[in-house]
C-alpha cells in the first residue's frame, strides 16, 4: 500500500501551487495525549528546549523562549467532558487528557516538535492505542496557499481522498466513536467534484449548509469565518471559534509509543493531499471518476478507496511528494 511508503522519520516539503512558493507557509500543531500532567509535560519540554514556564490560566501553562519560541500546554477539557459523558470515566483511572498547542511554525521546526514528542514518550506519555477509551488526535493548521483557486483545490483533493485516507490507516475505535473526525457528507464531495465553486469563498454557503460543525476530518469553518463570515450565519455559534487563514486538519490521531507511527508520517499524509491538489489533471480525473462511482447502483467506500490507491500509484504521487524540507 502507498501508506507503507510514507516516510516515518523525514518530514516532506509542501508543494508549490500555481507557481507560488509554499516555502514560507507556516503550520500550527495541536497534539493530544495522556499519561503526564500539564506540569510534567512542560517540565520535560523545558528541560529539552529551554525557555520559561508561566501559568496561563487555571488549566494550562505557557513555555516561552525555548527552541520552539512559544507553546501552550493545557488540559483538553472538551475531550475530558466527552469521555465522562460517553466513554465510562471509571476506565480512565487518574489519567487526564493533555494538549500541546504550538505557535505557527515553519515546517522544518516540525522536526524539533517530533523530538519533543519522543522525550514525552520516554517520560510516560501515552497515545490513543494504549487504552480502549482513548481517542487522541493531532491537528495540523497549515496556512492557505496564496492562490485562491489552489486553496480550494486542497479542500477538493481532501474530499476526494478522504475515504482512501481512512481506509489506508483506520482510526482507533474510540476516535471513530467520538464526534470530532466525522467524514464529510458525500453530497459535499459531489459539489466539490462538480467544480462549480472555484474559490473557498464561493464554497462557503454550501459548506455552511452541509457541514455546519467543526468535528470533521478537515474543518473549514475557521478559514471560512476568516474569509467570509457572513456566509456562516446559519452555523451554530458554538461552532465558530474565530477565523484564521488556515486549514484545520483534524483526521490524524496521536499514537505515541507506536513504532510504526510518527508525527512525520501524519504530516506527510497531508503533503500527499496537497500534491494531488497541485496536479490539475490528476484532480480532474479523480473528480470525474468520483461522479462515475456515485452513479453506480451499489458504490462502496472501500471500492472508491481501492480505485484512488490505483490512481495514485499510477501517478507516482508518493515519489513526487518525497521532497525534503529546506533547512531552517
Amino acid at each position: 500500500m502507498l501508506h507503507d511508503q510514507l516516510a516515518r522519520s523525514a518530514f516532506w516539503a509542501l508543494p508549490d501551487h500555481e507557481g507560488r512558493s509554499s516555502s514560507g507557509r507556516r503550520v500550527g500543531v495541536e497534539v493530544e495525549f495522556a499519561g503526564l500532567s500539564v506540569a510534567q509535560t512542560a517540565a520535560v519540554l523545558r528541560d529539552l528546549w529551554g525557555g520559561n514556564v508561566t501559568h496561563a490560566g487555571a488549566q494550562g501553562v505557557t513555555l516561552d523562549g525555548g527552541r520552539l519560541s512559544r507553546l501552550r500546554v493545557e488540559l483538553d477539557i472538551s475531550l475530558q467532558e466527552k469521555w465522562l459523558e460517553d466513554l465510562a470515566a471509571a476506565s480512565l483511572g487518574d489519567l487526564v487528557p493533555v494538549e500541546i498547542v504550538t505557535a505557527p511554525l515553519l515546517p522544518h521546526a516540525l522536526e524539533t516538535l517530533a523530538e519533543g514528542l519522543d522525550a514525552l514518550v520516554a517520560a510516560g506519555a501515552r497515545g490513543t492505542q494504549e487504552k480502549l477509551a482513548f481517542g487522541f488526535g493531532v491537528h495540523f493548521n497549515p496556512d492557505l496557499p496564496d492562490d485562491p483557486a489552489a486553496a480550494l483545490a486542497v479542500a477538493r483533493a481532501f474530499g476526494l481522498l478522504e475515504d482512501w485516507l481512512r481506509h489506508s490507516a483506520p482510526l482507533d475505535t474510540a476516535r471513530r466513536l467520538l464526534p470530532f473526525v466525522k467524514p464529510w457528507p458525500a453530497v459535499l464531495i459531489d459539489l466539490l467534484a462538480a467544480g462549480e465553486a472555484t474559490t473557498l469563498k464561493q464554497l462557503a454557503p454550501a459548506y455552511a449548509r452541509l457541514a455546519p460543525a467543526r468535528g470533521f476530518g478537515l474543518d473549514l469553518l475557521p478559514v471560512l469565518e476568516h474569509l467570509i463570515p457572513d456566509a456562516l450565519c446559519g452555523v451554530p455559534e458554538t461552532q465558530l471559534k474565530g477565523g484564521r487563514p488556515t486549514y484545520h486538519y483534524r483526521l490524524p490521531e496521536t499514537r505515541l509509543g507506536d513504532g510504526d507511527w510518527s508525527l512525520a508520517y501524519e504530516w506527510n499524509r497531508w503533503v500527499v493531499i496537497e500534491h494531488v491538489a497541485a496536479d490539475a489533471a490528476l484532480l480532474a480525473c479523480l473528480a470525474q471518476d468520483w461522479n462515475t462511482h456515485r452513479a453506480r447502483l451499489v458504490s462502496l467506500k472501500r471500492d472508491w478507496a481501492a480505485h484512488v490507491e490505483a490512481l495514485l500509484c499510477e501517478a507516482g504521487i508518493v515519489a513526487r511528494a518525497a521532497q525534503p524540507l529546506a533547512s531552517g
